[in-house]
């Protein structure tokens, strides 16, 4: 059975990614970072698959943390076929990067960045083992061109070294059948984040020129593609998933 790692994976985006590996029959290790009560619904959605799911709570700026959850998956399934990089921490609120402290600044850093570093440092040496791994990377629109982001300077600098950190693991690894890439999701805030594309469908969005809003499941059918045996001609690849939306509004 392949298995998967996806930081985060309990809520959000990250939740509609760990179930649609669920219903591939994939086992995951999911982790979260304080909500433990909406973790633990996950074995209660998927009762049948509790032996499949591995829960561990985990603070991405944590390097302790991040060889943790990789120590206990080993030690549970003793494979990691995915690494799905699904969590990093945000700065909501909208400042110059002048007003950013350097604490605010580090957590950015640290959150989308190195912990990819780190995970990756962790699980690539069992992907070559096995001749076969799929790394998925979260973005944001523009992140490819390193697209400026007025107000979220420490996050988009963080991931546009991801850009490049996403690309060169794909040239480095793809003699071991390990593919690399990132998808950047677009404006899909609230309950959207949880809900299917049917849902999407019913709902009018003036802002987005498809029409509907997007949903956790788009990013999770874009990512279940990317990390298919037969996609591994795909890597090194960044994927735009906004519905034709400008998201990040770059020149306001």
């Amino acid at each position: 059975m392949r298995h998967a790692i996806i930081t985060a994976g309990t809520k959000g985006l990250g939740r509609k990614v760990t179930e649609q590996f669920l219903k591939k029959g994939v086992s995951v290790t999911v982790t979260y970072r304080q909500d433990k009560e909406k973790a633990l619904k996950l074995l209660d959605e998927f009762p049948e698959q509790r032996d499949s799911i591995l829960l561990v709570q985990a603070d991405v700026t944590s390097v302790q943390d991040i060889q943790n959850v990789v120590e206990k998956t080993i030690d549970t399934f003793g494979r990691v076929d995915y690494l799905i990089n699904n969590a990093g921490p945000y700065v909501f609120e909208r400042k110059k990067l002048i007003d950013y402290s350097s604490e605010e600044w580090d957590a950015m850093i640290r959150g989308n960045l190195d912990a990819v570093f780190h995970l990756m440092k962790l699980t690539v040496p069992y992907m070559r083992k096995q001749e076969f791994g799929r790394i998925v990377n979260y973005g944001f629109q523009g992140a490819g061109s390193a697209s400026g982001w007025i107000y979220r300077s420490a996050f988009a600098a963080a991931k546009v070294g991801l850009v490049s950190l996403t690309k060169t693991i794909a040239f480095e690894e793809a003699e071991h059948g390990i593919t690399s890439n990132m998808v950047c999701p677009g404006n899909i805030t609230g309950e959207w984040k949880e809900s299917t594309i049917v849902n999407g469908r019913k709902e009018k969005d003036e802002e987005t020129p498809i029409g509907r809003p997007g949903t956790g499941e788009d990013i999770a059918r874009t990512i279940e593609f990317l990390c298919d045996e037969d996609s591994d001609m795909i890597t090194g690849t960044i994927y735009e998933v906004t519905g034709g939306l400008d998201v990040i509004h770059r020149h306001l």
